[in-house]
């Protein structure tokens, strides 16, 4: 059964719109709040009358018992007209029994009784005080001890009180509705008006999803929702440059795929012409010649697939990285250009160096490095590779790199006039730079004026407890 109301409740107030839950949750927080403390008020008046209603009967009692009024009315009995006056009806309890002041006939027109006056009258208590109902009128009763056996019981009736206290409930009750239904239409403005900025995020989103336009939208105010609101541009700035660096990505690499591609595509058709004329055949040397170059265009082609396919990775580190020797990896790197530099002298002094990282990213960023300075060394150079304290140079003896080139020397793609009819796709650097900030260290250049450039690689040491 619970569990039916429980999804009942649900079901509807999934229906509701964020700001009409607000406001219904407001108004019931305030309709509970005002009915306790109505509630509340009312139980303290009541209390209030009662306490000051038994204090002035008591007092009167009192007086009355000083003045021998209750000696009298045994005797003699109380006029009428007296009770009347004083707006109390009158009574005596003596032996036990309860006589009308005004008649001394026992037990003949007294409308109650109870064993409390009795108890007052043979000193068990010294007063007591009591709410009665006679012929429909609550009356307040009160008896005070009026000498030996004896006890003086007072009876006034309370009907001004209720009305008092019927017209307190009426006015509690109006302000009861009229403060929840203020505190309704208040919630729903603050909740409508407040849930502007989150229905304007909500637009913005459905806009984006529609169009694809990533336009920022206007901040206002300083509060939580503004803060929401500059998380939300800050987003929508990281989606719009991770969308550009893509088109950036997708147009040069089109633009670097389209050479090799041309060239594989017309030693192909010579291939296939040669095969369908026979006034067309090619001698041995050309042809190993076209094969020769069709071997260098798939090598340049899947070298920068490779390098695209790296690039264009943006998340964290693929595989686990590990604590490793950054001499190791610089020896392995070195190793593997010595095998096809032949023309070039490698100098290597490398001292050990823990890192965090991934060796086969960093081994590839080493060899480019390493790549880069052999292709620009002259024959016969020297490629001076040091490590020390984390910091891997290796300078070469070649022309040096200009000025205006070294700014974007770490650019995708990017390749100097000089470099332009050298092979190489241009992302070589990239991929060094993008190595070295994955493993949250740094990559620089020099060039003096009089030649040789020296590439300078620094990565954070592992701490040994890592």
């Amino acid at each position: 059964m619970i569990d039916s109301v429980h999804r009942a409740l649900q079901r509807i107030t999934g229906r509701m719109t964020l700001a009409l839950r607000v406001a219904i949750l407001t108004t019931m927080a305030v309709a509970a709040v005002l009915g306790l403390v109505s509630a509340l008020v009312y139980v303290v008046v009541r209390a209030e009358f009662e306490s000051s209603l038994d204090e002035s009967m008591l007092r009167r009692a009192d007086a009355a018992v000083n003045a021998g009024i209750a000696q009298t009315a045994i005797s003699q009995g109380l006029p009428a007209q007296l009770q009347e006056i004083a707006d109390v009806q009158i009574f005596i309890v003596k032996g036990g029994r309860l006589f009308a002041s005004d008649d001394n006939t026992p037990d003949t027109v007294v409308p109650f009784k109870s064993y409390r006056e009795v108890e007052v009258s043979v000193g068990q208590t010294p007063q007591s005080m009591r709410t009665v109902t006679i012929n429909g009128t609550p009356y307040r009763v009160v008896a005070v001890q009026a000498g030996t056996g004896t006890a003086l019981v007072v009876a006034q009736s309370m009907e001004s009180i209720d009305r008092a206290l019927e017209r307190l409930q009426l006015i509690l009750i109006l302000s009861t509705i009229a403060g929840v239904a203020i505190a309704g239409l208040a919630g729903w403005a603050v909740a409508t008006n407040g849930l502007r900025p989150v229905r304007r995020l909500t637009e913005a989103t459905e806009r984006v999803a529609r169009t694809s336009e990533l336009e920022p939208i206007e901040v206002t105010g300083h509060d939580e929702l503004a803060r929401l609101t500059t998380s939300f541009n800050a987003m929508l700035q990281a989606l719009d440059a991770s969308q550009e660096r893509q088109r950036q990505l997708v147009a040069d690499a089109g633009h670097e795929l389209r050479t090799p591609l041309t060239s594989l595509r017309t030693n192909i058709e010579l291939i296939g012409q040669a095969a369908d004329s026979s006034d067309r055949q090619l001698s041995a040397d050309q042809r190993h010649e076209i094969m020769d170059d069709v071997r260098a265009q798939l090598e340049e082609l899947t070298t920068l697939v490779g390098d695209l396919v790296e690039l264009a990775r943006d998340e964290p580190m693929t595989r686990a990285p590990e604590p490793l020797d950054l001499a190791d990896v610089v020896r392995q790197a070195v190793e593997r250009v010595r095998l096809r530099a032949h023309d070039v002298q490698l100098d290597v002094d490398l001292r050990s160096w823990m890192v965090m990282g991934e060796p086969q990213l960093l081994e590839r960023a080493v060899t480019n490095l390493l790549d880069n300075a052999t292709k620009w060394s002259p024959p016969g150079g020297r490629i001076r590779v040091r490590l020390e304290d984390g910091v891997l140079t290796i300078a070469d003896e070649g022309p040096g790199i200009s000025p205006e080139d070294l700014p974007h020397i770490f650019d995708r793609f990017y390749r100097s006039s000089e470099a332009r009819t050298l092979p190489g796709s241009g992302l070589g650097l990239s991929i060094v730079k993008r190595a070295a900030e994955r493993h949250g260290g740094t990559v620089e250049v020099s060039s003096p004026p009089s030649g040789g450039t020296t590439f300078t690689l620094t990565l954070p040491e592992t701490a040994p407890d890592e």
